[in-house]
């Protein structure tokens, strides 16, 4: 059996010693980039690896394609396969922050082919409640041939919103918080707003207040009275950087609605040009 959207703790206690199943850590914060490696070394479940935000899991800036481009796809692969993963590899990613990075690690890996991934249902949060233990102990990798699929339909730039604005061929959908959606305390990029005919579903929304997702039904009925009739091919996600946008695809997929798209540049990209319509 394996898992495409979540895992929850007693499932990953059960095979913590599967050679088949590897986690991984990818704590982190926008404003400490350090902070993550130091809490894995101070304590992380066992055997799991650390994968870091900005180095790993995005590509390198350079002032017009966002915070966090998308990494370039072979060295994302060679990464992947140098910490053990392979085609069979049940892996499991978690964070402390809600899922925002542990999102963005499972969408990286659909978008390479693997479907063999899921979140860790409440985070680390969830793991300890569950008496879960932590190590100081790092893996040793055994490293193998990732061989990606690239998945390039997963994935829209900002010439296809551009052309699609406020047109029943897209729906747009921003996961920041409904304060900065709105234009206001922006404190992380340039320009406040968001992109005209975008509605707002924060990451959060899509959680409980232990963590953990709301039941498949719940998420449903919520994300079938955004969408009001849209097709999900049709839905295009975003947020800041194309980071905590991908807990809405993973929410969606629970929730039996896949098919919708990244947009990765998201709001960091879109206003790098100050020629792209604003909204507020």
């Amino acid at each position: 059996m394996s898992f495409a959207t979540l895992v929850d703790a007693a499932t990953l206690k059960a095979h913590l010693h599967d050679p088949n199943w590897l986690v991984v850590d990818v704590r982190h914060q926008l404003a400490d980039p350090g902070w993550g490696e130091a809490a894995h070394a101070a304590g992380h479940i066992p055997g799991a690896f650390f994968l870091h935000c900005d180095r790993d899991l995005s590509g390198v800036p350079d002032g017009s394609n966002g915070r966090h481009p998308l990494p370039d796809p072979d060295r994302l692969a060679a990464r992947l396969g140098g910490i053990g993963i392979r085609a069979r590899t049940q892996v499991v990613v978690y964070d402390d922050g809600s899922g925002m990075i542990a999102g963005r690690l499972w969408w990286l890996l659909r978008w390479l082919g693997h479907e063999r991934v899921a979140l860790l249902d409440g985070g680390l949060a969830g793991w300890l409640a569950a008496g879960g233990e932590l190590t100081t102990t790092l893996p040793t990798p055994l490293p193998v041939a990732f061989v990606a699929h690239l998945r390039d339909d997963m994935r829209v730039d900002a010439g296809h919103v551009m052309a699609r604005l406020e047109t029943p061929h897209m729906h747009l959908v921003d996961a920041r918080g409904p304060d900065r959606f709105r234009g206001e305390n922006e404190t992380i990029d340039p320009v406040a707003g968001h992109i005209p005919g975008a509605v707002n579903r924060c990451f959060r929304d899509n959680l409980q207040p232990d963590g953990r997702f709301k039941p498949a039904a719940v998420l449903r009925a919520e994300w079938l009275a955004l969408l009001a009739g849209t097709p999900p091919a049709d839905v295009v996600h975003q947020c800041g950087s194309g980071v905590s946008a991908c807990l809405n695809l993973v929410a969606m997929e629970i929730a039996g609605l896949p098919g919708s798209r990244l947009y990765p540049g998201s709001w960091s990209e879109w206003c790098a040009d100050r020629g792209r319509p604003v909204a507020r």
